[in-house]
């Protein structure tokens, strides 16, 4: 029994019995073990077989028995080990046993095409511990990025204050500096911890010339034969992440004084679209992700004399710098980039002799793509596009990554240190192709028709694939959190919210009931999603725990639909930070039509 204290004279007991098995369970078990009341290995590997284990086996499947039997500490019956019902359910509920995507750990896309043909995970200011305009600089976080496989990571080059060394900071502000010779050591420590596929530096260079030639010394000495440079001027082709593999390249625009900080930041003054939910919900686990097409309305309200000041600021400034960028720096940078010069549609065409890395704001992306979003998804064939924030987010917050992924956008790049809901599409984005970091784009979204058509983000799609989803239960918070930590006089009421994240006509969010007063939620509810591009659809799933004034953060986690293991599969949950818990799971079942 739990028990709660009411009031003060009194206290309330509540039943703590472990949830029933699922009757899907218990009809799947009977099916599979033929009627009988057990099932051995032999029948649990014509079921692996069924849900799509094509290499499983009778020694694989004498494994997982063996392991079920002794986690639960019971002793074989009827002579050989077996699983009773409650066994099976066991397994199923078991995350190491039966995860909810398969290759979880493996590789599998071809990574032997060019650079432009992949999403890449990227960062942004990748060296702030917090917000943008007074936390401090640290390799820390630069560590912790590399250890989840992002393969981008930005650094903001000024000189020290005795202007004889190079600090990594975020300029014009208050954040206190690290030493960019402490980043790199921290890089090339890192750098394939989590993956073998290449980590990319983006440079903003705020540099005089014999600073720029210190800091091509410091990467030359701190990453000797692992650093990757082109030995012509101009690519037609990016290489292949599995040609640079193990390897670390640089990329910058031409390098030039900050003097756009005056207008620079004007472009971004705005407050964003606007969110229907309460800023309570967003205290408790961050703002429901913007529609895309929302943004795209949002950002043609903006002047464009601002943009145009800041393109001329930039071209005159890169002028008068050019003729004073070393020889031996120049050489060093293999994806050369920059940003728009005069307007952003000009800036998409492609140069067949070359290929380049181009950069817009979320605000200068959402204003192109309104009119031009085929212009973009040509450009993204051959060259890389990067897209960062807009400089109001002075919190670390995030927008909608499919803004760019949408349109081919390569380096769609987030302030990894942040939280919400943006960041954890991000996050579970990149659980794909073993998490390695770099996820091949569909073939549609890179071919051009004979017409000379590309993908249109706008065009309107037929139903390609329809999901369905069952969430059984939920279980492991009473292990995780305190009896109190939802509800101070009961046990908590959770509910589940399930749905989509992808190209507009696909996204959307359902929930189910709030089971009262249980730490073991059951709630046995499909759901059905029909999707027009499920090669990049997103499944969204949290749980809150509801509350008269304020629900409660329970978990959530985001799988890419592409690789869900279809089946009743184990789905464990994270937290707002997008740390696993220890025990808090899901229970629910895939199917495709």
């Amino acid at each position: 029994m739990g028990t709660y204290k009411c009031c003060i004279f009194f206290t309330r007991r509540f039943a703590l019995n472990d949830a029933s098995t699922p009757g899907d369970v218990r009809a799947l078990f009977s099916r599979h073990a033929a009627g009988a009341p057990y099932m051995g290995a032999d029948e649990l590997r014509r079921y692996l077989t069924a849900t799509g284990e094509a290499d499983a086996d009778v020694e694989a499947a004498e494994r997982i028995v063996d392991r079920v039997l002794q986690e639960r500490s019971r002793t074989p019956r009827f002579g050989r080990p077996t699983l009773t019902v409650d066994d099976f359910h066991y397994f199923l509920f078991s995350e190491d046993l039966n995860p909810p995507i398969r290759h979880s750990k493996e590789v599998h896309h071809d990574m032997n095409a060019p650079l432009s043909h992949y999403f890449i995970y990227t960062g942004h200011n990748s060296y702030l511990t917090g917000n943008q305009l007074s936390s401090d600089c640290s390799d820390i976080p630069i560590i912790k990025a590399l250890q989840i496989g992002v393969r981008v990571i930005e650094l903001d080059m000024w000189p020290n204050s005795s202007k004889d060394d190079v600090d990594i900071l975020h300029g014009r502000t208050l954040t206190a500096p690290v030493s960019l010779i402490k980043c790199l050591r921290s890089i090339k420590e890192y750098a394939f911890v989590a993956s073998p596929y290449p980590v990319i530096i983006t440079l903003e260079d705020h540099l005089t010339s014999d600073l720029q030639a210190k800091v091509a010394k410091m990467v030359l000495e701190v990453f000797g034969d692992i650093l990757y440079y082109p030995k012509s001027k101009h690519r037609q082709e990016f290489p292949s992440p599995e040609a640079l593999k193990g390897r670390v390249i640089l990329s910058t625009k031409p390098p030039k004084e900050y003097l756009e900080s005056k207008v620079g930041t004007m472009k971004d003054r705005d407050v964003g679209p606007q969110f229907s939910k309460g800023e309570n919900e967003e205290a408790a686990w961050g703002r429901e992700v913007p529609d895309i097409q929302d943004e795209m309305q949002s950002a043609n309200k903006h002047e464009d004399d601002l943009l145009c000041t800041q393109r001329e600021v930039e071209e005159d400034d890169e002028q008068k710098m050019c003729q004073h960028h070393p020889l031996e720096y120049k050489h060093l940078i293999t994806i050369k980039a920059g940003k728009p010069k005069g307007a952003i549609v000009d800036a998409l065409k492609s140069d067949p002799e070359k290929v380049r890395r181009l950069s817009l704001s979320e605000q200068e992306l959402a204003k192109v793509a309104a009119c031009h979003g085929t212009r973009i998804v040509s450009f993204t064939h051959k060259n890389l596009l990067r897209i960062y924030p807009k400089g109001t987010r002075f919190n670390s917050s995030n927008y909608n990554p499919f803004l760019g992924w949408v349109h081919g956008a390569q380096m769609v790049a987030f302030n990894m240190q942040g939280h919400g809901r943006s960041l954890w599409l991000m996050h579970g984005f990149y659980r794909a192709n073993g998490g390695c970091g770099y996820v091949k784009k569909p073939d549609f979204m890179m071919q051009t028709c004979p017409d000379g058509n590309v993908f249109d983000p706008k065009a309107d799609l037929p139903v390609k694939k329809t999901l369905k989803v069952k969430v059984y239960m939920g279980d492991g918070w009473q292990s995780d959190f305190k009896q109190t930590h939802f509800d101070t006089y009961s046990p908590p009421d959770f509910y589940a919210k399930v749905g989509i994240a992808g190209v507009p006509s696909d996204s959307v969010m359902r929930k189910t009931r709030a089971v009262e007063d249980s730490w073991v939620p059951v709630w046995e509810e499909e759901f059905v999603f029909p999707l027009t591009v499920p090669e990049i659809a997103l499944l969204r799933v949290e749980v809150h725990e509801y509350d008269v004034s304020e629900d409660d953060f329970g978990g959530q986690t985001v799988l890419p639909v592409s690789e869900l293991w279809a089946g009743i599969r184990t789905v464990p949950l994270f937290d707002q930070k997008g740390l696993k818990f220890k025990s808090v799971k899901l229970l629910m079942r895939f199917e495709f039509v």
